[in-house]
C-alpha cells in the first residue's frame, strides 16, 4: 500500500492539546483501557518536556489530525546506543490500511535514528492481526514473550 502524500507527520506542540486527545482516547478505547484524566495530563505534559526521554507526533491530513505515535528512549544492557520504545501507535479507524501507520513507524525509525538509537521496538496485542500484517512488513519479530507486574 502507497502511503497518502497528503499526509504529513509533525512533531507535537503544545497547541496541537485539543487535536490529540481524541485520538489518544481512541486509542484506550481500542485497547478497552480508561488511563485517568490526570495520567492523561502528565503524559502530556512529558510528550512536550524536551527534557523528558518521551516524545510524540501527529499524523495530519489536511487540518485534521488522523494518528497518533509516542515513543521513549531508554538505556540498554546490550548496546551502547539507546533503544527506542515505540509505545503508542494509533490511526483513527475510517483512516486505515491508507499508509498512516506505516509513515508513523517511519518517523519514529528517522527520530530514533538521528538520536543514535540502536534499535526501535514495540510490543502489540496478540489479537491486533491487521496491526500485525503491516508490522511484519517493517520490521522482524523478536520472538520474546512479555510478562509484567503491576506495583
Amino acid at each position: 500500500m502507497t502511503a497518502d502524500p497528503e499526509i504529513r507527520i509533525s512533531l507535537l506542540r503544545p497547541e496541537d492539546h485539543s487535536a490529540w486527545l481524541p485520538l489518544w482516547r481512541g486509542y484506550q478505547s481500542f485497547y478497552e483501557v480508561d488511563i485517568s484524566p490526570e495520567v492523561s495530563a502528565v503524559t502530556w505534559l512529558r510528550l512536550l518536556d524536551p527534557d523528558e526521554p518521551v516524545a510524540g507526533a501527529l499524523a495530519w491530513k489536511g487540518p485534521a489530525a488522523v494518528g497518533l505515535v509516542h515513543h521513549i528512549r531508554h538505556r540498554s544492557c546490550w548496546t551502547t546506543g539507546d533503544y527506542c520504545y515505540l509505545q503508542d501507535l494509533f490511526v483513527a479507524p475510517e483512516l486505515r490500511r491508507l499508509g498512516i501507520g506505516r509513515k508513523l513507524i517511519a518517523h519514529v525509525y528517522a527520530e530514533a535514528a538521528r538520536q543514535g538509537c540502536s534499535r526501535v521496538y514495540w510490543l502489540t496485542h496478540e489479537n491486533n492481526a491487521t496491526a500485525m500484517r503491516l508490522y511484519d512488513r517493517v520490521a522482524e519479530r523478536s520472538g520474546f514473550v512479555q510478562y509484567r507486574k503491576s506495583l
